[in-house]
């Protein structure tokens, strides 16, 4: 990997990791996918994004069975607790449970994988006291708006939030007119899932735009390596795609080294235009 990302601890870490939403959920595609994700580390996608939502678990046990044997200190593991046990009742039981599951006894970056009814302070708080007991390296959060934002750099301890994950792609921009600029203000990097838009799933005729397959056409590259590259391209966010084919892993790996013309950028602009007012957050 040659594009990075550097955090607010100065920890670096790739600008393209790997996302395992919807993985892990089917025996037959065990060894599918744990070849895709194999094949992404070696290439450099040594960031792995999962949840314990994800699968009730068992992404996070694919996970744990790819990385069986690999040296932990070259990977970077993210998991994500559910906002009903983002409290002192079960965030350290479920923190321990993403863990063991994945056969770690660490975690580089743990989120709240989104609002919930548990007040932030007390969120907060334990995510510092995983911090201290060593359970987790850095804390974040994850579909949080400009307004959440606020609200949790009010909060004692806040401001050591890491990173906020939205989703984000070339047709899902609305985060350009006020969260990305208070993100960047505040020197919070961004992560992108679904930046793929789920294979062109959330957008009809994304993959077969014509700005999008001449542009690829011109750096001989895919039209997924020509939307990786614009969600990486101001070097403050990191892109999680999910692959479970090793051929479309690689393929994404690729977009590392894919940097888009600045007439190519306002031709993608004139077709996928950013926001002129508030768009309210695009969730999956």
């Amino acid at each position: 990997m040659e594009r990075f990302v550097t955090l607010p601890d100065r920890t670096k870490v790739p600008a393209l990791g790997q996302g395992t939403w919807f993985l892990g959920e089917h025996k037959a595609r065990l060894e599918q996918e744990k070849e895709a994700l194999t094949a992404g580390i070696q290439a450099g996608m040594t960031l792995l994004d999962t949840a314990e939502m994800y699968g009730s678990g068992r992404a996070e046990e694919l996970i744990g069975k790819t990385i069986a044997g690999m040296d932990r200190s070259q990977l970077f593991l993210v998991s994500k607790v559910y906002p009903h046990n983002a409290g002192r009742k079960n965030i350290f039981k479920s923190c321990m449970a993403s863990m063991e599951r994945m056969g770690v006894d660490y975690l580089d970056l743990y989120l709240l994988h989104w609002r919930g009814g548990i007040p932030l302070e007390e969120t907060v708080a334990c995510m510092e006291q995983l911090k201290k007991e060593g359970k987790i390296r850095r804390w974040g959060v994850s579909n949080f708006d400009t307004s959440d934002m606020e609200e949790l750099w009010s909060v004692p301890g806040g401001k050591n939030c890491a990173v906020n994950q939205v989703l984000y792609h070339v047709a899902s921009r609305g985060i350009e007119y006020d969260l990305l600029p208070w993100m960047r203000a505040h020197h919070v990097p961004l992560m992108a899932y679904c930046p793929l838009a789920q294979g062109g799933d959330l957008r009809r005729g994304l993959y077969q735009s014509k700005t999008l397959q001449t542009i690829a056409a011109a750096h001989q590259a895919s039209i997924s390596q020509v939307l990786l590259a614009f969600a990486v391209r101001d070097g403050q966010t990191i892109a999680i795609p999910r692959s479970s084919r090793k051929e479309h892993t690689l393929d994404n790996a690729g977009a590392d080294r894919l940097i888009l013309t600045e007439a190519e950028l306002a031709a993608i602009d004139r077709e996928f235009p950013a926001p002129t007012r508030k768009v309210y957050l695009d969730i999956v």
